[in-house]
């Protein structure tokens, strides 16, 4: 038992012995149960980690390190690639060919920005339909090549400007969702810092989904369902803990295969150290399906989004 599990043990049973003094003499106890109570309740939330709504704060904290700060401190020779040969580039959804620690991969990346500057230029991670038919001109270029991909979301999700809907937003991701399921290569997809929506999930159908511990994936943001469900976006936190949205919830749930875990206190206190722990990750599971065919990794990838969820058929 550790030294705080300990501690809460002690506190636990003296409160107990106290409020049972009180019930069985009538005394009035509270002044000393309060105190008490109140030392009880902070060591359990402690000990149970952050609430949902605490972690979708932690993935959206500035200093969090984003796909170009992992990129940096895993890979090397990484040229990207511009433009969807259509329309024009995305800053918001970049990629191209890198070495994955001294591996050969094909990366896509959702990059937020690091300053005001960047993050307004890049509209905080969230692609106009050029981003996404960049993608798949990336994807195209990694089978051809023999590439495994590497794909690092993180987006609260799809630009919902007048301009991309007008140049086909939902079309662009609905085909990058239909060429990644066709990839003949492997596919190793983490969530870095927050998964929103069809935003994420176009470049997310990855044979291995991975989460990093304070990130969060969802069909929507917590405050979205907030305002769609009570007509009150200040309901957020209530909505994350509806939505089961952390790294713990989706592997309960068998939407991802692994939480790769951060420094204590969270990745923007350690960026060495959270960049080494998912680097591991993805080069085991890239290790992993390194040995598949190209029918195999179609076949296993196409299955696996297929028995996600719970139905019945009438």
């Amino acid at each position: 038992m550790s030294a705080d599990a300990s501690v809460l043990s002690e506190l636990e049973t003296r409160l107990h012995e106290l409020e049972a003094t009180a019930q069985r003499t009538g005394q009035d106890l509270s002044a000393a149960t309060a105190p008490l109570r109140q030392q009880v309740e902070t060591l359990r939330r402690q000990q149970a980690g952050p609430s949902r709504w605490e972690r979708v704060g932690l993935a959206r904290l500035q200093g969090r390190p984003t796909a170009l700060d992992y990129v940096e401190r895993l890979c090397s020779e990484f040229t990207e690639l511009h433009g969807d040969r259509a329309y024009g580039d995305d800053a918001a959804l970049i990629g191209g060919p890198a070495r994955w620690q001294g591996r050969p991969v094909m990366l896509l990346l959702q990059q937020k920005g690091r300053d005001t500057k960047d993050k307004i230029r890049r509209r905080f991670g969230s692609s106009n339909p050029e981003g996404y038919r960049k993608a798949v001109r990336l994807m195209d270029l990694a089978d051809k090549c023999g590439l495994p991909v590497v794909a690092l979301i993180d987006t609260q999700g799809a630009y919902p400007g007048i301009s991309a809907e007008e140049r086909g937003q939902g079309w662009a991701i609905a085909e990058s969702i239909q060429r990644m399921v066709r990839l003949s290569v492997p596919a190793v997809c983490a969530v870095i810092g927050e998964g929103g929506s069809g935003g994420a999930l176009a470049i997310g159908v990855g044979n291995r989904v991975l989460i990093q511990e304070n990130a969060w994936y969802s069909v929507i943001s917590p405050e979205g369902a907030a305002s769609i469900i009570w007509k009150d976006a200040g309901k957020a936190p209530e909505a994350a803990e509806a939505l089961r949205l952390t790294g713990e919830d989706l592997r309960g749930l068998g939407i991802v295969e692994e939480v790769v875990p951060e420094p204590p206190g969270g990745a923007h206190l350690d960026p060495e150290a959270a960049a080494a722990a998912l680097g591991e990750a993805v080069s085991r599971h890239l290790d992993s399906l390194s040995h598949l065919s190209a029918e195999e990794l179609q076949r296993q990838r196409a299955e696996r989004f297929r028995t996600l969820g719970a139905y019945a058929e009438t």
